[in-house]
């Protein structure tokens, strides 16, 4: 491996390297996946530790021989599946940077993404690459390589640059040599995702190998009760937060499923032939997966921990899911942070204190990288109790904002980062989250904490979003199991001694407008109620 000696203080976590180290360290334990490789579907979906270090060294050797060298940036776009995942891996080891944009993105919005780049190789296939037809990439990318086994002949016509090809087939590189692996220096950018986009167009952050770093260790201390454990995984190949918990999980040799499709008729039957012990997947996908809790076979019945990140976690899923396993102990571990600085508090949820958990509660700082503080508009910390802005001091906090360093900076005081949020902390210093900031609504104290009343008391609802209207009153949006009309009566009995709210308005859940991380887009509702795009 090409580095140098590194200095106290140095340490990393490069991406490269975690497939063969796991490999080396438990040998050929299986990892399973709900549907081929696009990148090699000859492989199938039951495969193991060993061959994916394989297939990613595999790859470096092809984006070797494309190409591709330190330091510069490669786009992967291109439509979920896991080799999203080997395809950063593959990137990093070559000491290139990966630039993860989620296939969820409209051709508009990763066009202004790559502007913010210079020049990065882009890796997609043929299906995302019609989507950017009318992006004009000839002046944006440097070459694209597409996973497909032969580009399509349309961009491979149309987009050039200095008259040479624009879209080559990865496979035409297919046998080359894999080079030595390259190490980057601790500080220097070593990976770019996005930000949700949950208020507009995301901003792409710059996190280097240290502050992964540490983000890992502290996380690596939470896996350790679990350790070895069958992990079972639907989240976005895209966010950072993934290639974390991969790394603990791989450190650990736990066996792998990953699952891209979260449809509980398909994930039920493959959590009964695994059995996880490890759960984690997005917040609304809990939520749809309340259905595996009687589903047949019992999915759930051996998971010990459930891991949920991203967004808030409704009380009534926490319940349902602890009440699924048949585990003595099994427990939720909820993290609260953002891709700007990974966790920075967090809480373990177990059966008993379920039953009387504050869905808005979201624990303490992470002793030794997090700590967390409540100030009011002059940026003075405020008494446990008192609501204020939500800010965090925390050792793995990114870079900047690629192309946008000046919003970065406003957004730190210190060494502080404003979080967006709203919140308080009690008295014994448990973080207490309210609202995002750009969401509250005067009338109403929290939307989130009254959006978890009515979870709970309206089993059918799938999802329940409170948002302005155009006079700034308070609209539930919501959503039906089954897409069953929501009862009249029974919301009527739901939202008594709730704040005064509009009628409800019920959509379908797909057609909630949400992030790669079905984050729930609360901006782009309110809008679309406000123009009057939807009743």
């Amino acid at each position: 491996m090409r580095q140098r000696h590194l200095l106290p203080g140095e340490r990393g976590f490069y991406l490269g390297p975690v497939f063969r180290r796991a490999a080396d360290r438990h040998g050929a334990v299986f990892v399973t996946l709900d549907r081929p490789l696009d990148v090699a579907p000859g492989l199938g979906t039951d495969l193991s530790y060993t061959v994916l270090a394989d297939l990613v060294e595999e790859l470096s050797g092809r984006l070797w021989e494309a190409g591709v060298r330190p330091s510069e940036q490669v786009v992967v776009h291109k439509a979920d599946n896991v080799d999203i995942m080997l395809l950063t891996c593959a990137v990093s080891r070559i000491g290139a940077v990966p630039v993860l944009l989620s296939p969820t993105l409209a051709p508009a919005v990763a066009g202004q993404l790559l502007e913010r780049l210079r020049r990065p190789w882009l890796i997609t296939d043929g299906a995302t690459l019609d989507g950017l037809r009318e992006v004009a990439l000839s002046g944006l990318v440097r070459r694209t390589l597409t996973v497909d086994d032969s580009p399509r002949a349309e961009p491979l016509r149309t987009l050039t640059v200095d008259d040479s090809p624009r879209a080559e087939a990865l496979v035409k590189y297919a046998g080359a040599e894999p080079p030595p692996p390259v190490r980057l220096h601790p500080r220097e950018p070593a990976l770019i995702t996005h930000s949700s986009g949950t208020t507009g167009v995301p901003k792409l952050a710059v996190h280097c190998a240290q502050t992964m770093w540490n983000r890992l260790v502290p996380q690596q201390a939470m896996g350790w009760p679990t350790r070895g454990e069958p992990a079972a995984l639907h989240m976005s190949f895209v966010h950072s937060r993934f290639y974390h918990l991969l790394g603990v999980l791989l450190h650990f040799g736990s066996p792998l499923v990953l699952i891209t499709d979260p449809d509980p008729a398909s994930v039920g039957p493959l959590l009964v032939r695994h059995r996880p012990g490890i759960v984690e997947t997005h917040p609304n996908t809990f939520v749809l997966w309340e259905e595996l809790v009687d589903a047949p076979g019992a999915p759930l019945s051996r998971v010990r921990a459930y891991g949920s990140t991203f967004d808030a976690i409704h009380p009534r899923t926490v319940r349902r899911l602890l009440d699924a396993s048949r585990r003595r102990t099994p427990w939720l571990v909820q993290l609260y942070g953002q891709s700007e600085t990974g966790p920075v508090a967090f809480q373990v949820v177990t059966r008993r204190s379920a039953a009387r958990a504050d869905g808005r509660r979201v624990g303490f700082g992470i002793p030794g990288f997090t700590r967390v503080r409540v100030t009011d508009g002059e940026g003075r910390r405020v008494p446990p109790g008192t609501p204020g802005r939500i800010e965090a001091r925390t050792r793995g906090r990114i870079l900047t904002y690629l192309g946008m360093p000046e919003r970065y900076d406003r957004q730190l005081t210190d060494g502080w980062w404003e979080m967006g949020d709203m919140g308080y902390r009690s008295r014994l210093g448990a973080l207490h989250l309210i609202d995002r900031e750009i969401d509250r609504i005067d009338t109403v104290h929290s939307n989130l904490e009254v959006e978890d009343e009515l979870m709970s008391r309206l089993e059918e609802l799938r999802e329940v979003v409170i948002v302005p209207g155009a006079d700034h009153e308070p609209v539930p949006v919501v959503c039906v199991r089954g897409e069953r009309p929501l009862d009249p009566e029974r919301w009527r009995r739901a939202t008594a001694g709730l704040p005064a709210m509009a009628e409800p308005r019920q959509w379908r859940f797909e057609d909630l407008p949400m992030t790669a991380t079905w984050k729930v887009k609360r901006v782009e509702i309110a809008r679309m109620l406000t123009e009057g795009v939807r009743a």
